[in-house]
């Protein structure tokens, strides 16, 4: 059995080694498959005339019910499908993401993660604009959609047929393992527990399992009736405790935002000069945003729309939501109280800075991490299940023995020393965006004509507000 578990220790190992293998990028190293999803942020941007500026305010239209089609296909409102895949990338990774960012590369990191941020959003609108335009409509109403069918329909219809049945079934495999995000609960307990003094991690994570279990063994529906008030509540939440943290130190408000434009562009930067802060800033974009890594798109075919690029144009407003403005207010509230030079790591950091307002103030955080990591784990569940039924179908036992693994799986988070099991979903998770980004750029060109057609119609008056 020991022989076993090495054997495979290894494997993980050398996974590993290979999905995060680094590269210099002047003069500073960074992973590949961090350059392998921020080069599309840019290609896409100028690819569609910085679409993520000038379709913005008509993004917002849309999200607010401007041209809803009640008779729509689709399971979901648009803005319920937004709320579903928020609630799947708002996470630990903006609280805890944000401050090693910042830890890591200085206050300048923060104005990278600002301004990558805006290219990630052509990224992600790229990506649900044709998972979309190739979601499944099964008979009975409902709808199945995510780069598996993106790939394999899409790149059918350009004659490479076999090329996206494998790459869909490399995805699909792929997502099943990246979407158990145990360390949402390992991190989440940590915070938890370091609060309230909370010990036992197999009742944390059993009553997880539990409150998860409850959300997702329902439709897309009932998912989305959550996550559309939970999202909204817990960012409105965690920001109106990040804003008191400001008030309380906003004399030091300006010299904060000056010091983090100005130490963007600092030759002595923590991580290597404004290199090192721009690198750091990219690296924590990519892992906030998941623009590229294609399980947003998920969440986005669910919605009632007969126009996929309206859709893809929604989730502009995903990125703009959880980087441009949640990471932003998190970083300025931990450059105003200093807590980034105190010796913290990770989400101590943003604990710490929560604790310079009063000693009972990180309870406002702990709450904020539970739900953060709550909705996180609802919305993976879901995108699972769909990995799982275009794998083994769609049926209702299928379906109902996948919740119940992923549920079952859960509380583990809680216990474990999780070490190489984070390695390979870790892994799994980002060798998502390899098949995902190929399909995006062979099918670039049916997406630019499907927005200038899109927009054409808008401005013509063709598609016009319901309201």
């Amino acid at each position: 059995m020991s022989d076993v578990v090495t054997v495979l220790s290894g494997l993980i190992d050398r996974l590993a080694e290979r999905v995060f293998a680094k590269v210099p990028l002047f003069g500073v190293e960074v992973e590949g498959i961090v350059l392998w999803l921020a080069a599309p942020m840019v290609i896409f941007t100028l690819y569609l005339g910085f679409l993520n500026l000038r379709a913005l305010p008509l993004a917002f239209r849309i999200v607010r019910g401007h041209f809803h089609d009640p008779t729509a296909p689709g399971s979901v409102s648009q803005f319920a499908a937004l709320s579903t895949a928020l609630s799947g990338t708002v996470g630990l990774g903006n609280i805890a993401g944000t401050a090693i960012g910042i830890s890591i590369g200085g206050p300048g990191a923060a104005f990278w993660m600002f301004v990558i941020a805006w290219f990630a959003m052509s990224l992600k609108m790229a990506e649900v604009t044709l998972g979309v335009r190739y979601r499944v409509e099964h008979p009975d109403g409902s709808v199945s959609g995510g780069p598996m069918y993106t790939l394999s329909r899409g790149l059918k219809q350009i004659g490479l047929e076999r090329t996206g049945r494998f790459l869909a079934v490399f995805y699909a495999i792929c997502a099943l393992g990246g979407a158990i995000p145990l360390l949402q609960v390992n991190q989440s307990f940590a915070q938890v527990s370091a609060v309230t003094g909370m010990t036992n991690g197999w009742l944390y994570g059993a009553f997880m399992a539990v409150a998860v279990g409850a959300v997702i063994v329902g439709s897309i529906g009932w998912i989305s009736r959550v996550t559309s008030r939970l999202v909204p509540a817990m960012c409105v939440f965690y920001l109106a405790g990040c804003a008191i943290i400001i008030l309380m130190n906003v004399e030091a408000l300006p010299g904060a935002i000056g010091l983090i434009v100005r130490d963007a562009f600092a030759a002595d930067s923590l991580a290597g000069g404004a290199i090192g802060a721009f690198v750091v800033g990219m690296r924590r974009t990519v892992y906030s945003t998941e623009a590229g890594i294609g399980s947003a798109v998920i969440a986005h075919s669910a919605a009632q729309t007969r126009e996929p690029v309206s859709e893809g144009l929604v989730a502009l407003i995903e990125p703009f939501i959880d980087t441009v403005l949640i990471c932003s207010i998190t970083a300025i509230a931990i450059v105003v109280a200093g807590t980034y030079v105190g010796g913290h790591e990770g989400i101590a950091i943003t604990s710490a800075a929560f604790a310079s307002v009063a000693s009972w103030f990180p309870y406002v955080l702990a709450i904020a991490v539970f739900l953060f990591a709550y909705s996180t784990l609802i919305a993976w569940g879901y995108y699972g299940v769909q990995a799982w039924g275009y794998l083994f179908g769609h049926s209702r036992f299928s379906q109902t023995f996948y919740r119940l693994l992923y549920c079952l799986l859960l509380p583990f988070g809680a216990v474990l020393d999780l070490g190489r099991v984070v390695n390979l979903i870790d892994s799994l998770f980002f060798l998502m965006a390899i098949p995902n980004i190929i399909g995006l750029y062979l099918l670039a060109p049916e997406l630019k004509r499907m927005v200038a057609d899109y927009l054409r119609r808008v401005r013509s008056g063709e598609i016009k507000p319901t309201r």
